[in-house]
């Protein structure tokens, strides 16, 4: 799954994006909610966490200006607002659900699972296909040929952003921010060894290859040789 996070106290939007990182979700953080509603309008999140207080365009107004653009998308409010009127008027304002600050982060998951689970008839694909590679974003399951390929929560990010851009090649910086979170180069070969330990899984033993490394220092392209 990837998340936008909207929240502009720089702790918790820490907190948040580490542990969904934990759990093998993929999240992009705005601190304010105009810049917020930039990136909500690329349309390539499956749900919004959004907080109700926030810098240059509170959070009920990001919600209803998305919901007038047609963005159908869950949105979960986060805030310490906690009384009935205020979890009325974020409903009424277009959101699918309500957490009240402090909360506990396992609450957080399953609501979040549940938002998919509810958005799964609608405009959010959860299943990619690529030739005979399955990814189900929504059972956290990946297959090939039909057989089952068990990935650590890193690696199923890793190959669900490369199947979300198939025959498109991304370089190591756009795996390091959409993938890793990190807006910095780490110092590290961790996009190297991560695609080593995917192509394990996923190309090793079946006869076409389905990444590639593209030349010339172009990074990586998950393709259908088909």
């Amino acid at each position: 799954m990837k998340i936008l996070l909207i929240e502009d106290d720089a702790e918790m939007a820490r907190f948040v994006v580490a542990g969904l990182h934990e759990v093998g979700h993929a999240v992009d953080h705005a601190a304010g909610g105009q810049s917020g509603l930039a990136m909500a309008g690329g349309r390539d999140h499956d749900v919004l966490i959004i907080d109700r207080m926030l810098p240059d365009l509170d959070g009920l107004a990001v919600a209803r200006r998305l919901r007038l653009q047609g963005d159908d998308r869950p949105i979960l409010f986060l805030t310490t607002l906690g009384g009935v009127a205020d979890r009325v008027e974020g409903l009424d304002a277009g959101g699918d659900d309500y957490l009240i600050k402090p909360f506990a982060f396992s609450e957080l998951v399953a609501r979040l699972g549940a938002l998919m689970r509810r958005a799964s008839g609608r405009t959010v694909s959860t299943l990619l296909r690529v030739a005979d590679l399955e990814l189900d974003r929504l059972r956290r399951t990946v297959a090939r040929a039909g057989r089952p390929i068990e990935l650590q929560p890193a690696e199923f990010r890793l190959l669900e952003y490369l199947m979300l851009h198939t025959g498109q090649p991304v370089t190591k910086t756009m795996l390091l921010e959409n993938v890793w979170g990190f807006h910095f180069e780490p110092g590290t070969s961790i996009v190297e060894t991560q695609i080593s330990r995917l192509r394990s899984k996923v190309d090793r033993d079946f006869d076409r290859p389905l990444i590639e490394t593209v030349r010339g220092g172009g990074g990586y392209c998950l393709r259908d040789p088909g």
